[in-house]
C-alpha cells in the first residue's frame, strides 16, 4: 500500500483535529475544551491526549500555543486543505459533517499463498520409491486373487479362474492390437492436451510432481513398472473376477479412472483415466492376454513423458 508523507509537524496538527470533541487542558485543572464547529471554547491549552489520524497509526503530539492560538488554528486548516482536501469537508465528529472513510487493511502477503505457489516436486529418490512401492503392493494384490480364484474354482466354487480367463499367452496378431491401442491413445492425449484445458491443467500438474526430478533412464522405469502390475491387478484379476464383458470392463475402468484423482488431478483426469482403462479392458477381452494391456500402457505412459519431457528445455530439478 502507499501511504501520505508529509511532514512531521503537519501531521500532528492533522492527527489532532479529527479526535475527539472533548480535549483536556494542561493547566487548567480538569477543564474540557469543547470542539464546536472548527473552534474551541477555550484559546489557550498546551498538551492533547493522543489521537488517531488513520487506523493503525499512533503519534503522541504536544502542542504549544500562544495568545494567538485560533490564528494558528486556521492557518493549520489552510494548510489541511492543501494536503489532504477530503480532510476538510467535515470532521467526522462534527454537525453535518463527513463520515469517515475506513481504510483498508493492508494485505497479507500469505493470503495467496496457496494460489501463487508453485506446485511441489518430489525428489527423484522419492519418485522412485514411491512407484516401486505402490506397483509391488498393487501387483501383489494382482497375483493374490489370480491364484486365490483358480483355488477356489479347483475345489468347485462358483468362482471364475482369473488365471485362466486371461493368461499370459502372446501371438503375432496381438502386436496389431498394441499398435492399434498405442496409436489410438497417444493420439488421443495429443488432442485433449490441445482442445481441453482443464485436463491440460491437470495432466501438466500431474507430470510436474512426478516427471521433473527424474533422470532420462528413470522415466522407463516408472512408465513401465506401474503400467505392468496396474494391468495385472485391473485388467488380469478385477476383471475376468467380474466377468469378461463390456459391462465389467466398464466398471473397472471406472474404479481405475476414480483411482487418479488427487494431486493437482482433476474430474477431467479421472475420465481420460476411465476412458484409457475402457481401451485396455475392451483390448483384454479380445485378446485374452496381458500380455497386450500391459505393453501399450508401458509404451503409452514412455510416449507421455518423453513428449513432455522435450517440451520441457527449461525444466529444472527441484526437490521439497
Amino acid at each position: 500500500m502507499c501511504y501520505l508523507a508529509m511532514d512531521c509537524w503537519c501531521r500532528i496538527k492533522l492527527r489532532n483535529l479529527p479526535s475527539s470533541p472533548y480535549l483536556h487542558s494542561a493547566g487548567g485543572g480538569g477543564k474540557l475544551l469543547q470542539l464546536t464547529g472548527t473552534k474551541y471554547e477555550l484559546p489557550y491549552f498546551q498538551s492533547v491526549v493522543t489521537t488517531k489520524l488513520f487506523a493503525g497509526f499512533q503519534a503522541n503530539g504536544r502542542v504549544y500555543a500562544s495568545k494567538s492560538s485560533p490564528k494558528r488554528l486556521r492557518k493549520a486548516k489552510e494548510q489541511q486543505k492543501i494536503v489532504n482536501p477530503q480532510l476538510t469537508e467535515g470532521l467526522p465528529d462534527e454537525p453535518g459533517g463527513a463520515p469517515d472513510k475506513q481504510q483498508p487493511s493492508p494485505i497479507n502477503p500469505t493470503t495467496n499463498l496457496e494460489s501463487s505457489a508453485s506446485i511441489a516436486i518430489a525428489s527423484r529418490s522419492s519418485v522412485l520409491q514411491a512407484c516401486t512401492f505402490t506397483s509391488t503392493l498393487i501387483a501383489f494384490g494382482g497375483v493374490i486373487i489370480r491364484q486365490g480364484s483358480h483355488l477356489a474354482s479347483s475345489q468347485g466354487w462358483p468362482i471364475a479362474d482369473c488365471s485362466s480367463e486371461i493368461s499370459f499367452n502372446f501371438e503375432t496378431w496381438h502386436l496389431q492390437g498394441v499398435v492399434g491401442l498405442v496409436i489410438l491413445i497417444s493420439s488421443s492425449r495429443f488432442l485433449l492436451l490441445r482442445t481441453w484445458s482443464d485436463f491440460a491443467e491437470s495432466s501438466e500438474a500431474s507430470n510436474q510432481q512426478v516427471l521433473t526430478s527424474l533422470q532420462p533412464l528413470d522415466y522407463a522405469y516408472v512408465a513401465f513398472l506401474p503400467g505392468i502390475s496396474e494391468e495385472l491387478f485391473f485388467r488380469g484379476a478385477l476383471l475376468p473376477l467380474l466377468g469378461t464383458n463390456f459391462t465389467s470392463a466398464t466398471a473397472v475402468a471406472a474404479l481405475f479412472g476414480i483411482l487418479h484423482l488427487g494431486n493437482g488431478r482433476k474430474f477431467s483426469f479421472a475420465i481420460w483415466a476411465t476412458f484409457v482403462g475402457l481401451a485396455y479392458g475392451y483390448a483384454t477381452i479380445l485378446s485374452s492376454s496381458l500380455i497386450v494391456p500391459m505393453a501399450s500402457h508401458a509404451i503409452n505412459n514412455l510416449i507421455g513423458g518423453v513428449i513432455w519431457r522435450v517440451s520441457q528445455p527449461n525444466n529444472q530439478n527441484k526437490e521439497i
